[in-house]
């Protein structure tokens, strides 16, 4: 389910994070308020200090209140190793031994927020644009795969000991100490398969879009991509007036760049999915343009897709059109669709017009001047 319910008014999770991610929810907020969107803005703590005081960063006050509202905006997370002498102590007081987990991939899990849908659209007068007219949508599994977070390191001698009877490829590895290899499992199930790739299918029909492009490796990795490409093609059975396309996701980064024009919806399991939106968003100018939303049947939780770039941090001085189009996203999936579309004209003509621009687009404009200016065009 892409789309939500429209509404007299909202709860909305804030969750500004750490470092620039503040900055870029201040600035969304901005747009928001401009539009008139009848929404209470609720703060939820979460982000790497929290795991340093805490040893949590993902407090469960947090995930009480993402069960209580409409949707949720979030800025940017710090998940760094620990380097220093004091973080250590830190993590062995407040961690409790546990390993630091990004919180957007347990929100991911937690709230099965399985599909996670990356517009990467070039907007006219954008000087990073790789090429004008590009409008590309990248479906990603959102909560299996390489990111199911099983994992071992060192490996457990019972799975030493199960693998080695019944997987001929792994006795390569049997004869090596415990210690001296990790186990990351890929896991890919039917169900998810099947909900990510109908998701595609169904955005592409609804808004007139012409093909979906399957990315996968099943040359290779036989089982669980040979699983993802199988349900593929029973899926698309049921839509015969899009077409079905399939590609390795190793071609696929080439060809996106040779001509990206004859791409329009992608979805690939997990890894696959983050690596291809991120060559995406580049070729419509970077992480400063990138959006996302993670996107379940009750709740969805709606991003950048930047990290939280603590050098610039407490500077104001990054793109904030990544979140602002997040934002934009947000009030389609509310079912906003006509406040989503003034954010999205307004953004549209501040970047033509060229006017106010942020560092990496040649300008000097701040995180928060963006902002001010998006809303004067609403």
């Amino acid at each position: 389910m892409l789309e939500n319910q429209k509404k007299d008014s909202y709860k909305i999770a804030w969750l500004p994070g750490d470092g620039i991610g503040i900055e870029v929810l201040e600035a969304t907020k901005i747009v928001l308020d401009k539009v008139k969107l009848n929404a209470e803005l609720i703060h939820g703590d979460i982000g790497w200090e929290f795991w340093k005081t805490e040893g949590d960063a993902l407090p469960q006050r947090t995930v009480d209140l993402l069960k209580n509202v409409d949707a949720a905006m979030f800025g940017a997370i710090t998940s760094k190793p620990v380097k220093t002498a004091e973080e250590e102590l830190v993590i062995e007081l407040k961690g409790r031994g546990l390993i630091y987990r990004s919180p957007i991939v347990r929100m991911r899990q937690m709230f099965d927020l399985y599909t996670c849908l990356r517009p990467c659209k070039s907007y006219p007068g954008n000087p990073l644009n790789y090429k004008e007219n590009i409008d590309l949508v990248v479906f990603r599994e959102n909560t299996e795969d390489l990111y199911s977070g099983v994992e071992f390191n060192p490996v457990p001698q019972e799975l030493v000991d199960i693998l080695s009877k019944i997987s001929k490829p792994f006795s390569a590895f049997s004869s090596l100490q415990t210690d001296e290899f990790a186990v990351s499992c890929k896991i890919n199930t039917k169900r998810g398969s099947e909900k990510i790739i109908k998701a595609a299918f169904e955005f592409a029909r609804k808004h007139n879009r012409k093909k979906v492009t399957i990315v996968h490796k099943a040359n290779v990795v036989r089982a669980t991509d040979g699983l993802f490409l199988d349900v593929a093609k029973e899926v698309a059975k049921n839509y015969p007036d899009i077409i079905f396309d399939e590609a390795n996701v190793d071609a696929i980064t080439m060809w996106l760049l040779k001509n990206p024009y004859n791409y329009d919806v992608l979805v690939a399991p997990n890894l696959y999915g983050d690596i291809i939106s991120d060559l995406c968003a580049q070729m419509v100018g970077g992480l400063g343009f990138g959006c996302s939303g993670n996107i379940g049947e009750r709740l969805a939780v709606f991003e950048p897709t930047h990290g939280s770039a603590p050098k610039y941090a407490g500077m104001y001085k990054v793109n904030p059109i990544a979140t602002i189009l997040a934002a934009k996203m947000m009030l389609d999936w509310l079912g906003e669709t006509e406040k989503a579309q003034l954010i999205e004209n307004a953004t549209a003509a501040v970047i033509k017009e060229g006017k106010t621009r942020t560092y990496d687009m040649g300008g000097n404009a701040s995180t928060l001047e963006i902002a001010e200016e998006i809303a004067k065009k609403i």
